[in-house]
This record gives structure tokens, C-alpha cells and sequence, in this order.
């Protein structure tokens, strides 16, 4: 049996957060694969279903983020399970937009819902990071994470939700290289690239540059040459 824990703050004012993308990517694997409908448990929303002949129990703590490893870790006791049977989907600020990476183990990297489930479950599960892009600057930080996904974002992230549910059964499958592969060409990151002030990075300087002169060829003032163009010009010699 595999534990896929998508991570957010539960209730509707914090549906459309970058924050929680984790709990979009565990409803859209829902919806694609037919999974249960959700129900309450270990305090969270979980769903059952099959992926890839194995047995899968989706869970969105609701515990709000900061405790996300309460439910998840209740969950994970009561099925007798250990962190390589957890799978933890989350937002990543150091990837780009829509840029995908997974890895095993490792540290919380400030984010305060890993933080918790390192301390309830251990360390040594899969971590399914999703890129929101950073603001640039710490201090935007905060506003960023718990900010909605612009409309513009849609463009990267509906493809990339359809991938990751439609790739889903790679992860089961332990073939991480595969899965990210498959969703790098289903859904390419967001372009072009951002600055921090959410305008997109010029390839060129907007400075007008000088325009190289082009070289003046002094004609040749004695021989031949300078024979014949003075006759062509009407000058004597």
C-alpha cells in the first residue's frame, strides 16, 4: 500500500493558494483515477483507490499546513506503514513555475509542512516538489506562498495537474526519472523566465546601442589607380 499525502490549508479561502498545490494535485489524481469519494479520518480528507495494481490511500490533512504531519503520521500507523510507502506532494518556491522534481529524504528547506511530517514520520519518504517560482525578495515572500495562482498561471498549471495525475503510476512503480520526464514534456514549465518583480527577463538590454561606423577607405593618392580616377573625376594630374 502507498500513502500519497498532498499538503495545503484546508478551507475555501485557502483553495486557490500557490501553498496549496499539493492538495490540487491529490484531487486531480482523484478525479483521474476514480478514487473514493473524500471522507474525514486520522484528521484529514482521504480517498481510496488502485494505481498501478496497488492500493492507494490519498490524504489532505486538515490540520492546516504547519501540522500536516499529525495526520499523515496517524495515518501511517495505523496502516503499519514506513516513510519508503509515503509519497508527500508539495510547493517548492526554488523551482521555476511548473518545474517538477523528486527526491528521497532530505531536509525541509523552510517549508513548515514538511517540517512536521519529518518529525512525525521520519525523513526517508519521496517528496514530489512542484514549482510556484520565487518573488524575488524574503520579504515577498510570505505574500507569494499564501497568494492565489494568477490567471496567467493557468496556462502551466492545468497541464501540469492533468501530467502529474496521468503519471501518477510511475511513482507507484518507483520509476521517479520516468515520471518527471513525462511531465517535462507534457506540461514545460512556465516561460518566459520571471524576475522578481513578476515581469518577464529581457534576453537584451532595452539601451539603445551605437551603431558600429562603418570604416572609411581613403582612396589611393599616387600609381595607376589614383591615375585613373582622377581622369574618371575630370581632375588633372
Amino acid at each position: 500500500m502507498l500513502l500519497i499525502a498532498g499538503l495545503g490549508n484546508p478551507g475555501q479561502q485557502y483553495a486557490g493558494h500557490r501553498h496549496n498545490v499539493g492538495f490540487m494535485a491529490a484531487d486531480a489524481i482523484a478525479r483521474r483515477h476514480s478514487f473514493s469519494p473524500w471522507t474525514k479520518k486520522f484528521g484529514a480528507l482521504v480517498a481510496e483507490g488502485r494505481l498501478a495494481g496497488e492500493k492507494v490511500l490519498l490524504v489532505k490533512p486538515q490540520t492546516y499546513m504547519n501540522r500536516s504531519g499529525q495526520s499523515v503520521g496517524e495515518a501511517m500507523r495505523f496502516y503499519k506503514l514506513t516513510p519508503a510507502d509515503l509519497v508527500v506532494l508539495y510547493d517548492e518556491l526554488d523551482l521555476a513555475p511548473g518545474k517538477v522534481r523528486v527526491k528521497t529524504g532530505g531536509g525541509a528547506g523552510g517549508h513548515n509542512g514538511i517540517r512536521s511530517i519529518d518529525q512525525h514520520c521520519g525523513r526517508d519518504y519521496r517528496r514530489v516538489r512542484i514549482g510556484i517560482g520565487h518573488p524575488g525578495h524574503k520579504d515577498k515572500v510570505t505574500g507569494h506562498v499564501l497568494g492565489d495562482f494568477a490567471k496567467a498561471d493557468q496556462t502551466w498549471l492545468e497541464p501540469l495537474l492533468d501530467a502529474l495525475a496521468d503519471h501518477a503510476d510511475l511513482l507507484v512503480k518507483g520509476d521517479e526519472p520516468g515520471f518527471m520526464n513525462r511531465i517535462s514534456l507534457a506540461a514545460p514549465a512556465a516561460s518566459p523566465a520571471r524576475r522578481g518583480d513578476g515581469t518577464a527577463a529581457r534576453g537584451r538590454s532595452h539601451i539603445p546601442q551605437a551603431r558600429p561606423k562603418t570604416p572609411q577607405v581613403e582612396p589611393p593618392q599616387s600609381g595607376p589607380m589614383a591615375a585613373m580616377l582622377r581622369r574618371l573625376l575630370g581632375k588633372g594630374d
